[in-house]
């Protein structure tokens, strides 16, 4: 999934003075050169054969950093008229605007712009939640997907660094919210976010733990209504600007080896799920092998669970977010995957 934008092209003709203009030119010349070729040709000769002409218009966008779309995701629980007022007038407006979903909570505010730039981020300080989140745009995506509601019980498998945590409770109160994270590194990152967005007295509804996700479905079956899978995966992005070739070459070698993972998870998530609940995962790559035929394998083992028609959600938000023709909507642009139990 990406979303659209303006491509480095698009950009020449903006006004600028002459010093700002060379600044712009050797910033989009070191972003350019922060690509690494190795995943790059690696790329091209798979996503070229799994999505056909589709990857031409991806490769365009994941290569043009200036051109990626970020969301500012506003905090409910230090909300600040005044950064509502000067996101709108610097041009941002709410990233689901027009949107004729009804069930959409008020609650959520993001904020994204055409124009491209990020916007400045908070420093953590110690009891002071911060105002705002920055995120990739369709990262609320798999958040919205899984129809989180007041009362529900949520399991966030994978939650580092903790976006889609901070999403989820601006969206609703559950009951209980579950956020997990295996890696200690991320697992720190993650507590972090949440002290910095989520009052104490919200906090008491939510639990974080450093589990192998692999092993929760048995210490905790049938106990969530909602699971959201964001799954460890070939992170295409970040993978593409990788300053090391051997750490790339490394990286390459075992990507074969995360769909294992990622199935693993995913069963481990249907046995955590009540029956009657929802699960979506979700990933941040193209590989039609940790999307699609990890979505096959699931459909094909586990007759208890149903694939969700996600075909309204995706028509709704498409003026903001390009899809990828030919895919089931039980798919987000192969990203993203609702199932519910029977």
């Amino acid at each position: 999934m990406w979303t659209r934008g303006n491509n480095l092209k698009q950009l020449a003709p903006h006004r600028t003075s002459r010093g700002t203009r060379r600044q712009e030119l050797s910033r989009m010349g070191k972003l350019q050169k922060q690509i690494c070729r190795f995943i790059l040709d690696h790329f091209d000769q798979n996503y070229a054969k799994d999505l056909g002409e589709t990857w031409i218009t991806a490769r365009e966008v994941l290569t043009s950093p200036l051109s990626w779309r970020y969301g500012i995701l506003l905090n409910k629980f230090n909300f600040a008229y005044e950064l509502e007022t000067r996101l709108q007038s610097d041009g941002f407006h709410p990233l689901f605007q027009g949107t004729p979903l009804p069930s959409l909570p008020g609650s959520l505010k993001c904020y994204i712009r055409k124009a491209p730039g990020r916007f400045p981020a908070q420093k953590h300080h110690f009891g002071r939640l911060k105002q705002y989140y920055l995120l990739n745009a369709a990262s609320l995506l798999p958040v919205y997907a899984l129809e989180a509601r007041d009362g529900d019980t949520i399991l966030d498998m994978c939650a580092a660094p903790g976006g889609k945590s901070v999403a989820l409770l601006q969206i609703a109160s559950p009951a209980h919210l579950h956020c997990n994270e295996y890696d200690n590194l991320r697992y720190r990152w993650l507590k972090q976010t949440l002290d910095s967005f989520i009052p104490p007295h919200v906090m008491d509804s939510v639990t974080t733990t450093d589990l192998d996700g692999r092993k929760i479905g048995h210490l905790q079956p049938e106990m969530f209504d909602k699971v959201l899978v964001d799954a460890p995966c070939s992170n295409d992005r970040s993978w593409l600007f990788s300053s090391d070739p051997q750490q790339a070459a490394l990286r390459i070698a075992e990507r074969k080896d995360l769909p294992v993972v990622q199935i693993q998870l995913l069963s481990s998530a249907i046995e955590a799920l009540r029956p009657g609940g929802s699960l979506v995962y979700s990933t941040c790559t193209l590989s039609r092998a940790e999307n699609c035929d990890v979505i096959a394998e699931l459909l094909s083992t586990f007759n208890s669970i149903l694939p969700v028609d996600l075909s309204e959600i995706a028509s709704a938000v498409s003026r903001e977010f390009s899809f990828a023709a030919g895919v089931r909507w039980t798919e987000y642009f192969m990203l993203d995957m609702a199932v519910k139990m029977v």
